[in-house]
């Protein structure tokens, strides 16, 4: 499977941004923001953090919030995001690369990836280097298709709730690209993150189960 490119990401911001802004990607933004919990005095990461649609959410009562994404163009959209809401003080936005975060170890308190892991090669890699940059108390969360995702399931999804048009379009493309990529089933996010050291890790079933949020705490 060959990896993506930043280049691959420029020209489709806007679909990506309006993909975090429809109703079935927010309402589990929501979700995974608030099975995090409180974000007060934290550091948090987010890897491949396309718009910065997710940090925006907890933006205010983080110590400070950075991304990191390999789209020049995703990440000066994140920036114009957080200067439009006064927040920009509050953040950092860098083009980098998964597999070689530029942060020293346990740098952080929690480390987000929402809808990128599956999409890596070899998705242990930029997992790992999750792990090394949050602090020894630290959190990994994530959010990634589950085995169930699948064009027909969620056309099902679709038309179960009523989505129509921009809304299903995202997800029938989100469940295609899936189709062909790397998924993790729930023993297996358990088994690795355990192994890693995780005292518990946690799975929450959202979208009818056609997707998972996992949350490791260290």
């Amino acid at each position: 499977m060959k990896k993506m490119e930043g280049k691959d990401f420029d020209q489709l911001v806007r679909f990506f941004d309006g993909m975090a802004k429809t109703n079935w990607l927010s309402s589990i933004h929501k979700q995974l923001k608030e099975a995090t919990g409180s974000w007060k005095e934290k550091r948090v990461l987010d890897v491949g953090c396309g718009t910065g649609r997710f940090l925006l959410r907890g933006a205010k009562e983080a110590r400070h919030v950075t991304g990191i994404d390999l789209s020049s163009e995703m990440i000066k959209a994140c920036k114009q995001t957080f200067s439009s809401h006064e927040l920009d003080k509050k953040a950092t936005f860098i083009v980098g690369d998964a597999y070689k975060l530029p942060f020293e170890d346990n740098e952080f308190d929690i480390a987000v990836s929402t809808c990128v892991l599956f999409l890596l090669p070899e998705p242990t890699i930029a997992m790992e280097e999750m792990i090394r940059v949050i602090k020894r108390d630290g959190m990994i969360a994530m959010l990634n298709p589950s085995l169930k995702m699948n064009r027909e399931e969620a056309l099902g999804y679709c038309n179960e709730n009523g989505l129509t048009d921009f809304e299903q379009k995202t997800l029938l493309q989100w469940s295609t690209i899936s189709t062909s990529r790397h998924t993790f089933s729930t023993d297996q996010l358990i088994n690795y993150f355990k192994k890693s050291g995780a005292e518990t890790v946690t799975n929450i079933k959202v979208l009818n189960d056609l997707a998972i949020i996992t949350i490791a705490k260290y």
